[in-house]
């Protein structure tokens, strides 16, 4: 299933253990809202894989799932770190891979540790590292549409049911 809808309502992942939804944003504000909306659904283990060119919001999606999982902090690239680590009301585990050149630099940062640890991991420039991708995860990719639009499309690999009521333990993005 494809839905395609504005920021206003992040909705879409009714009651499927797998889905994708395609989101319009047409600033950084809202695109960031989407990450809160999602953050506030995570939890501890969940993996989300952020996939998409330079200057198409990623860091700005961290922001919004970090914000939504409590960090207070402000949420930056890690420029000459490969992971940043958060506290908020689950630890929030930030890798920016941007820099990466070998994915054995992840390998031998314990990458598993974060990966499956009671905190959520984000990672930027995911697909450098695709092979090491949990099975279970949340993919976004984004997409430069104009100058200020973007279009983010959010793949749900969790093996969970998602509820929009949110009354059954479930997940549930609305």
């Amino acid at each position: 299933m494809v839905a395609k809808t504005s920021v206003t309502s992040v909705s879409g992942f009714n009651s499927m253990k797998k889905s994708e939804l395609v989101k319009v944003t047409k600033s950084a504000e809202e695109t960031r809202k989407v990450g809160e909306v999602i953050g506030k659904r995570l939890r501890p283990g969940d993996v989300v894989c952020l996939v998409g060119e330079l200057g198409s919001g990623k860091t700005t999606i961290t922001q919004g799932i970090a914000q939504g999982l409590g960090v207070r902090n402000f949420v930056v690239s890690a420029s000459f770190k490969l992971i940043n680590e958060y506290k908020g009301k689950i630890p929030v585990y930030h890798f920016d891979l941007f820099r990466l050149e070998r994915i054995s630099e992840v390998e031998e940062l314990g990458y598993r540790e974060y990966f499956y640890d009671q905190g959520v991991t984000i990672i930027e420039w995911a697909e450098k590292i695709r092979p090491l991708w949990p099975d279970e995860r949340i993919e976004i990719e984004l997409k430069i549409t104009s100058e200020d639009s973007r279009e983010i499309k959010i793949l749900n690999l969790m093996g969970k049911e998602i509820n929009p009521n949110g009354n059954s333990g479930n997940r549930d993005i609305n």
